[in-house]
């Protein structure tokens, strides 16, 4: 087995090597990661702190927060950093942290998705069973077993990454240390490595998008004997949020992953890296509450509290 002692740092070459767009780049990633943190933070807080959000659904979605949070501190802060200091360095080890933990986090968010999509499935085709059927042991047994999945899978992208040799290059083409730049770089047969990222990352964008496909096909069957149009659309809008998700989030998996390596395409993986691991985890936030009644009334309660003579004359 070779091993990768030859490098002890790389070279992270970033977005593009234009002087004059590494501020407004900077600008861009540190408004983007402080509005994750606070989103992300704040759905967490307000799911925890009000009774009413403690249901399977929230439950869900707080754990999707806390995984946003996770993988967008993977990389944001490591790209700030280097657009403000102008040092694109990073470490051997933390080049597998960081693949690590990304990886972990990105894979967990799959399996987060499907189970919410079971959780609406429960939800809307068998209303009269989902306090039943969405138990809190079943809950934490999905939840847990999406963590399990995702740094299994991490396990092994990282091993079967870091076994391979570096000798020609340090410079990763990319602005964080990814799969496909660093088999790119590698100077070992990277045929295998290839094979086992298409095999291991398909299963798992194929296998957790089969059960939304699934639970979303029984939905829509159950929407369409639902004889009010008013009844339909309440149906459908508890799903809306989660379709926009999981339509942004696989496509540019898909799109970065499953596809035949180039040099244009791994300029273009770039532009879907960014919308994954920077943009998605702001968005999420946003999508699941801009329309949710409820997360709205209990973000009304907290505010409230806090500034009880300023908001209390405009609670309606």
């Amino acid at each position: 087995m070779e091993n990768s002692t030859e490098i002890t740092a790389f070279i992270l070459l970033g977005l593009t090597d234009d002087p004059s767009l590494q501020v407004p780049l900077l600008l861009v990633f540190l408004f983007i990661y402080i509005i994750t943190l606070v989103g992300n933070g704040g759905m967490m807080v307000i799911i925890y702190s009000d009774s009413h959000l403690h249901t399977p659904m929230y439950f869900f979605l707080s754990n999707l927060s806390f995984v946003d949070l996770g993988y967008s501190s993977a990389v944001a802060p490591k790209v700030v950093a280097a657009l403000q200091s102008g040092n694109k360095a990073i470490s051997y080890n933390g080049c597998a942290a960081q693949l690590f933990f990304f990886v972990g986090f990105a894979t967990v968010e799959c399996y987060l998705l499907a189970s919410m999509a079971y959780d609406r499935h429960a939800a809307i085709c068998r209303p009269l069973h989902y306090t039943s059927t969405m138990t809190t042991g079943v809950c934490v047994l999905l939840t847990t077993g999406s963590y399990v999945c995702g740094f299994l899978n991490a396990s092994i992208h990282t091993a079967d990454t870091f076994r391979l040799s570096f000798c020609d290059s340090n410079e990763i083409n990319h602005f964080f240390c990814d799969i496909p730049p660093l088999l790119a770089l590698s100077c070992s047969n990277t045929h295998i490595s290839k094979l086992v990222v298409f095999c291991v990352v398909g299963f798992n964008v194929f296998f957790t998008l089969l059960v939304i496909l699934i639970s979303y096909l029984f939905i829509s069957m159950t929407i369409q004997r639902i004889r009010s149009a008013e009844g339909r659309k309440k149906a459908f809008s508890t799903c809306g949020s989660h379709l926009t998700a999981v339509s942004i989030f696989y496509g540019s998996v898909i799109f970065m992953y499953l596809q035949p390596g180039s040099s244009q395409s791994m300029d273009m993986g770039k532009t879907a890296s960014v919308f994954y691991t920077v943009v998605i985890p702001m968005l999420n936030p946003f999508i699941y509450s801009l329309r949710n009644k409820e997360v709205k009334n209990a973000l009304w309660k907290i505010l409230n509290k806090l500034y009880p003579q300023s908001l209390g004359v405009r609670r309606k």
